[in-house]
Order: C-alpha cells, then structure tokens, then sequence
C-alpha cells in the first residue's frame, strides 16, 4: 500500500491516540470525516493499522515489577522452538518475547507483582521448561522511555 501525507497523518494521530473520532481526526489532518473514515478502513484493511488498545499503568494495577529475561535454549530444531513459542504464548505475565541475535536465544519482558510472584514465575514455570538451559534476569528499576508504535513516519 503507498501511503501519501493524509495516511500518514491519520497515522501519526491514531498512534497518539487511538480512541479520537474521525470527526476530530478530520480537524488533524484536514480532511473530511467520511474521507478520514474510509481512509482509516482502508489502513485497518491493509493490515497497516494493526487493532486498537488502552495502554494500562501496570503499577496502579498493582504490577509493580518488570524484568527482561534472556533466555538460552538447551537445543534447537522447529519442533522445539514451536514448543518454547507455545509455553512462551501461554505465560500471562510474559508482555513481550522476541527472538534474537547475539548472547542470547530470546529476551522476555516480564510484569509481575512483585519481587516474590517473580521468582515464583521464573522457579516454577521457566527453568522447569524442558527447552530452558540458561536464565538470566534484569529486574528494571527505572523506565526511561516505553513507547509503544512506530517511530518518526
């Protein structure tokens, strides 16, 4: 899909603020609401707008402690990657998994709610998981940027 500059205003909005109405999206980039609309569909068609969500404070929810998990496989092979990836899907508290290059095999981003359901996670569930051979662990003790999306467009 080529983007021109009203799709990629409507982009840089709805990452703002997901929830606005085409009608005031319509004041952002100077378009119609109808035109705002259709074009806002055709981006969720295109597969560019991906869905909607409210990002939620993890810590008035009572979230108080993240982690990034580095994670190393005792093997590798597509049937015990995919089993790794299903254990990985199943863990609520795993936020966000990614497959990656250099020291480790994979780095997990973890919310727990607090110091104790974390070792519990990491105890009970991780290192158990037949795949797991090494874990290492960064509790965050400070969170200077987290945006989420899609940098400058």
């Amino acid at each position: 899909m080529q983007l021109d500059s009203f799709d990629i205003a409507i982009l840089v909005a709805l990452q703002h603020d997901g929830s606005i109405t085409n009608a005031a999206l319509a004041e952002v980039v100077n378009l119609s609401a109808s035109q705002c609309s259709r074009r806002r569909a055709a981006l969720e068609q295109a597969g560019v707008i991906e869905g909607y969500s409210a990002r939620l404070s993890a810590v008035k929810l009572g979230f108080g402690l993240r982690a990034i998990i580095r994670v190393n496989l005792s093997s590798h092979g597509q049937g015990k990657e995919s089993d790794f990836a299903r254990f990985v899907a199943s863990q609520p508290q795993i936020r966000s998994a990614f497959s990656v290059s250099g020291d480790a095999d994979y780095v997990l981003d973890i919310r727990a709610r607090d110091l104790e359901a974390f070792a519990d996670f990491v105890h009970r569930h991780l290192l158990p998981h037949p795949q797991v051979a090494q874990v290492r662990s960064e509790i965050v003790l400070k969170t200077l940027k987290d945006d989420a999306g899609v940098g400058p467009l």
